[in-house]
């Protein structure tokens, strides 16, 4: 069954946002950037939100950016083909190989399960995250923690989720001081 990962980045103090609304904190160095590379690889489809899908519209049409790097090429070369589910109420439609979900993070995620294949199901964004954990639909959570204190915000974790106990699957320290987490959920 294809696993179902809830990966982003996070303060210090456990939010995706600051209160200011921006997240430049947590722009990767080269050494993460690779890291995400390497994660995107083994990503079969990726489930987000309207903010993150309009955030990540960038990378359908960077390569067209005579500037840009070797390792931004290969993110999008990676990305661009990759599946992606958006749930909005508010976008008529969406660009590049995206659709717009036409069921809840519930229906979505099995529909997706029921697909052949082992490729990892993603979700970004902290609001779907909720919903999905709240159903008990995370496998694992991934967490990159970048060295900063941001004070508020929008949290990583819900705040209605239920308890989950986890497995610590793997750590790495990186050269800027970022820290990434790997939890499995027991079941």
């Amino acid at each position: 069954m294809r696993s179902v990962t809830y990966s982003m980045g996070v303060s210090l103090d456990g939010y995706v946002v600051g209160p200011d609304g921006t997240f430049d904190w947590s722009e990767p160095d080269g050494q993460v950037f690779q890291f995400y590379l390497d994660e995107l690889k083994a990503l079969g489809v990726h489930l987000m939100g309207r903010r993150l899908y309009e955030t990540m519209l960038y990378w359908e049409t960077a390569d067209e950016d005579p500037e840009l790097g070797t390792a931004e090429r290969e993110w999008t070369r990676l990305w661009k083909p990759l599946p992606k589910v958006v749930f909005s109420r508010t976008l008529p439609d969406v660009q590049g190989n995206a659709r717009l979900a036409t069921g809840g993070v519930a229906e979505e995620i099995a529909s997706l399960r029921d697909e052949p294949g082992t490729d990892d199901i993603a979700i970004g964004g902290a609001g779907l995250a909720a919903e999905a954990a709240a159903a008990g639909l995370i496998d694992e959570y991934q967490i990159m923690v970048s060295p900063v204190l941001v004070g508020g915000g929008t949290p990583y974790f819900g705040h209605d989720e239920h308890r989950a106990d986890l497995e610590l699957v793997e750590t790495r320290v990186f050269q800027s001081g970022a820290v990434f987490l790997r939890y499995r959920v027991r079941r």
